[in-house]
């Protein structure tokens, strides 16, 4: 058996970055896993069918396979002790002065509209269990580019998303694999033209997440 990692606390950077805001959510599912569960999260995203099979699969893997010996010990996670799905925001917003104000300062503190307008191509704002922001700069978008949060990737690009979804690391690879194809939310998908590839990874894009520390929300 692989032998188990310790890790300590920054502080420095806890305390900068460990701050939080008042919880102001439109849903918050209870804590714990279960087909209910997962049957919910799909319901509230209105996903279509085949998506949801995918998650019932996931999560029947999740329950057969043991915890991974690599990396840390995670015998310490309680699984049931999670919100899996928590939605702060009706909608993902392409203007950055709509976004719910709570949440905008939260971003602001970490500097993220900053970088947007001196060097990213694109920007993916994830709070909580959703994407709550999301955005491309024109001269990308006109050459092909589609950089969108996952559920608008999945709404209107439903071949591409189908092809490649949970491939890299599929379901049944691990445990905590299958969990995350089970309970997945937020999240960025991008397209990028060969004819533009080389252009494009010249400049950087950023999908960062948010998790309201007090939470205990799934990613």
């Amino acid at each position: 058996m692989a032998e188990s990692k310790e890790f300590t606390l920054d502080l420095d950077n806890y305390e900068r970055y460990g701050f939080h805001m008042p919880e102001h959510n439109i849903v918050k599912l209870p804590k714990g896993l279960s087909k209910q569960v997962v049957e919910e999260i799909s319901r509230y995203k209105n996903e279509p069918e085949w998506m949801l099979n995918l998650r019932l699969k996931g999560l029947d893997y999740f329950y057969k396979k043991p915890l991974p010996e690599w990396g840390p010990d995670l015998k310490v996670i309680d699984f049931e002790d999670i919100h899996y799905y928590i939605k702060p925001s009706d909608k993902v917003e392409h203007d950055w002065d709509a976004v719910p104000k709570e949440i905008r300062e939260t971003y602001d503190k970490l500097g993220i509209p900053e970088a947007e307008k001196n060097f990213l191509a694109g920007v993916g704002a994830q709070y909580e269990s959703e994407v709550v922001y999301h955005s491309l700069q024109e001269q990308w978008s006109k050459l092909g580019v589609i950089f969108l949060d996952t559920d608008t990737g999945l709404r209107e690009h439903p071949e591409i998303f189908k092809e490649y979804f949970a491939k890299a690391i599929p379901r049944g690879d691990n445990k905590l694999a299958a969990l995350n194809t089970a309970v997945w939310s937020g999240g960025s998908f991008i397209y990028i033209p060969k004819a533009c590839m080389s252009r494009f990874l010249s400049k950087p894009i950023s999908a960062s997440t948010r998790k309201t520390p007090v939470s205990s929300s799934a990613r």
